[in-house]
């Protein structure tokens, strides 16, 4: 991954999330895992990690121990309706911005 795409990945990773969980719940290596299969192979799971934990800080996930078949409990994220909230702002906010790109571009050609 080149270093733009890594940059715009870090502003809107978290949204990426988010939409995940509206879909589901997971926990933190499923969430990286089908990151992955849709191609953002070097999204590191420590990345993912601290996402999480600050999305948990600011109250748009609840968070529910899960015993593990191995090893200590997992963290399962479900999206509240706080973070239901903020995810459609996300949404907004990129619709505006894809629009407004998509006309840059047309502009330019």
């Amino acid at each position: 991954m080149g270093r733009q795409m890594t940059e715009m990945l870090k502003g809107t990773l978290e949204g990426m999330v988010l939409a995940i969980l509206a879909e589901r719940p997971a926990y933190g290596y499923e969430i990286t895992a089908w990151l992955r299969e849709q191609g953002f192979t070097e999204i590191a799971e420590g990345t993912v990690y601290a996402l999480l934990l600050r999305i948990e800080q600011r109250g748009l996930v609840d968070v529910e121990k899960v015993p593990s078949e191995k090893g200590p409990p997992r963290k399962v994220y479900t999206l509240n309706a706080q973070g239901s909230d903020y995810l459609e702002e996300f949404w907004t906010t990129w619709g505006f911005l894809s629009g407004k790109l998509g006309q840059l571009r047309q502009e330019g050609k």
